[in-house]
């Protein structure tokens, strides 16, 4: 069976690659593809911290310890990513070199001092002179000046310096200083600049005088950042506290990988290894500068450049919604559904600023994940609580690398008058549920929403997600349980409407699944439809490649990482993955399970990977109104259709773009021009019902004259 799986990690790598791609693709606008690269950049840093960080951990504690989809151990698994990000690195390395010798012809070129003339080298001495020596902090390595901690990603100059009786010795300047420019422009308005850790690099013998200069090179390090908060928690103290404190750990960690920007002596980079403790092979050298996100200030100088950048699109106002009525009333009339980034997430935020204000709302109960920086959600439960409302919050501060926001969130919202809940013990909260609960004519009426991404009006521009708003009853009292469990610190041991992790979600998808396979053994039509971030979960592909086997139709469009391999004859060849990586961050998941009228329709916060559907609080709730399912359908079904962005997973686990064949279709551009086509719509009949209001006010006007 394992030739039908992908070790985990390795799959992460193939979409990296797929990140890659773009920034390597001529139909992407030039400045957009100088976004991928730093979005390859962000995504292997945070992989190296996470990934590796926990595998060399595991490699700490038990060597023996083996991948269940591919038995390779952890030592071999870091063997195996080692090689693949050398690589691709090399392929980053000459996509960035592309990419800047096109802006050139833009009129902004990147120097190196070399490449300046002899009124910019004057310059630039007199620059680093005035500007950053003062502010430089100098370091020479010896017994009485123990190497000094780098800190995480930040970029350093290392020199190797040679005293006059022969001695060497390693002297290390930061360059990561916010009150120096990174990016210095040169005189005479040519659009010329220079990095500045390459102006340090330049004349960090000048710092270091009496000595002579045998090397150097820019290092930056990369430290692990996998810290398990609950096996570290104790129960005496004060979890949020506990919490920011571990932040700061975070900060120290070992490292899991250097980066150079020149070569240096063997011995030079061994001493380096050791006093860092990583190993040799974690070395990489960058021909890239070792941090490209300023990048982004070179797309600011070109912004009058419009063929550089994607066209503009903005989020269109959902047709679904009459302006000027309770949005709360007209959710309770039908179901509604938002589709980020093509629809805005502003009905949401009067939803829940409605809900602040209105008399009749008893409670507003909310889980917060990642939110953004300036938090209109955060504004809006606040006011609630201040007008007496019951909130209740649950902030998961253990939301990687969003905790100190989240800490930050919780102290606000507390303050407030809001409850406060931090999660289970052992299991991280990362559904997206609201539940209002108010006072109707005839009891008590629920109004409950259930996403699939953030309650962040940042990433609702950027990140492809469903939210559905309905007044369900039963929906409403089932996500009620689900508050109650998880005051009392508790799991929800079993639902009916709801797929609930830890309990309730797996389990229920394998039955569906099961469901499928009997039709098929019957001889009836089957099939499943799936649309996630990511597929790892054992024990669901396991069942997957079963019903492949039995027969089921399958189509996955999985963005990230896919351990099950599509196509192989025998095992998976009913089933068929995509990727689409583009310009939005693919994030919605939707469930469809079944054909014609027995087909079901979900969508959750949940990927399917183990850590989702058995060690997290998730929710995925069932789409039950015809019309959005059919709208849910659409969508699938165009993803599924996309020949521009798509790439297909074959039988040997490699990706490759799919073939375009008839009519161009990018499902992203689709999806946005079909909601910029029913704004328009909507537009267009709401101003022939005013002219036929104001046609019949004249007409009565006359008859009553």
């Amino acid at each position: 069976m394992e030739k039908i799986y992908m070790n985990r990690e390795l799959s992460w790598l193939k979409f990296n690659e797929r990140v890659l791609e773009e920034a390597e693709n001529h139909e992407v606008p030039l400045c957009e593809r100088m976004t991928f690269v730093s979005i390859y950049q962000s995504n292997l840093d945070e992989f190296f911290m996470v990934r590796v960080g926990s595998l060399q951990d595991q490699m700490l504690i038990n060597k023996k310890i083996r991948d269940n989809k591919t038995n390779m151990t952890s030592e071999e698994q870091i063997k195996a990513i080692l090689k693949e990000v050398k690589r691709l690195n090399k392929r980053k390395d000459e996509a960035y070199q592309n990419l800047m010798e096109k802006v050139a012809g833009y009129g902004i070129q990147l120097i190196n001092f070399q490449g300046a003339d002899p009124e910019e080298k004057k310059y630039l001495e007199q620059h680093f002179n005035r500007n950053i020596v003062p502010l430089s902090s100098p370091t020479i390595v010896s017994k009485r000046q123990p190497f000094p901690f780098l800190r995480n990603k930040d970029i350093y100059a290392v020199v190797v310096l040679e005293t006059r009786s022969g001695k060497e010795r390693l002297g290390i300047i930061p360059c990561t200083n916010n009150m120096v420019e990174r990016l210095i422009e040169l005189p005479g308005g040519r659009g010329r600049y220079m990095l500045s850790e390459d102006l340090i690099l330049h004349y960090i013998g000048k710092v270091f005088k009496g000595y002579k200069v045998k090397g150097k090179s820019l290092i930056r390090v990369v430290r692990n950042a996998d810290i398990d908060a609950d096996a570290l928690y104790d129960e005496d103290l004060d979890y949020r506290e506990f919490m920011a404190d571990l932040m700061k750990e975070r900060k120290r960690l070992s490292p899991v990988r250097l980066d150079l920007s020149r070569d240096m002596e063997g011995d030079v980079v061994e001493a380096l290894c050791r006093y860092l403790d990583v190993s040799p092979e974690r070395v990489f050298k960058s021909r890239a500068p070792l941090d490209v996100s300023f990048i982004f200030q070179i797309q600011d100088l070109l912004r009058m450049n419009p063929e550089l950048f994607y066209n503009k699109r903005v989020p269109q106002k959902s047709p679904d919604f009459r302006d000027g009525e309770s949005i709360l009333e007209q959710i309770g009339q039908e179901d509604k559904l938002l589709s980020y980034p093509y629809e805005s997430i502003r009905p949401f935020l009067h939803m829940l600023n409605e809900a602040a204000e209105d008399d009749r709302v008893v409670s507003i109960k909310m889980t917060l994940y990642r939110l953004a920086k300036q938090s209109k959600v955060i504004e809006a439960l606040c006011e609630a609580a201040e007008n007496g409302k019951e909130v209740v919050v649950l902030v998961e501060l253990r939301a990687r690398f969003d905790e100190e926001n989240n800490i930050r969130w919780s102290r606000m919202l507390e303050k407030a008058g809001c409850q406060i809940i931090y999660g289970l013990e052992g299991y991280k909260v990362h559904s997206k549920l609201c539940l209002i609960t108010r006072r109707g004519e005839d009891g008590v009426e629920y109004i409950t929403q259930i996403g699939t991404g953030n309650y962040n009006e940042k990433t609702a521009r950027l990140y492809t997600d469903l939210s559905l708003m309905t007044a369900d009853e039963e929906i409403g009292l089932e996500a009620t349980r689900v508050f109650q469990a998880l005051t009392k610190g508790e799991a929800v041991e079993e639902s009916e409407h709801l797929l609930v992790a830890p309990k309730c979600l797996q389990s229920k998808v394998i039955d569906m699944i099961d469901e499928e396979i009997r039709c098929a053994q019957n001889g009836e039509e089957a099939y499943i439809g799936l649309k996630l971030n990511s597929l790892t979960d054992k024990k669901i592909m396991d069942k997957l490649a079963e019903a492949s086997r039995a027969g089921v139709r399958i189509d996955m469009i999985v963005r990230g990482i896919c351990c099950l391999i599509a196509g192989v004859p025998g095992e998976t060849e009913n089933i068929r993955v995509i990727s689409i990586v583009g310009r939005f961050l693919e994030h919605s998941r939707i469930y469809i399970f079944g054909c014609g009228e027995r087909t079901k329709y979900y969508i959750g916060s949940a990927d399917f990977m183990t850590r989702n559907t058995v060690k997290r609080v998730e929710v995925a709730a069932p789409v039950y109104s015809e019309k959005l399912k059919k709208r849910i359908r659409g969508i699938f079904d165009l993803m599924l259709s996309d020949n521009k962005k798509a790439r297909a997973e074959g039988g040997d686990g490699n990706y490759t773009y799919v073939k375009c064949e008839g009519e161009p279709i990018d499902s992203q551009e689709r999806l946005y021009q079909e909601a910029y086509d029913r704004a328009a719509a909507r537009n267009e009949r709401r101003a022939g019902e005013a002219a036929v209001n104001e046609n019949a006010a004249a007409e009565e006007n006359g008859l009553s004259e």
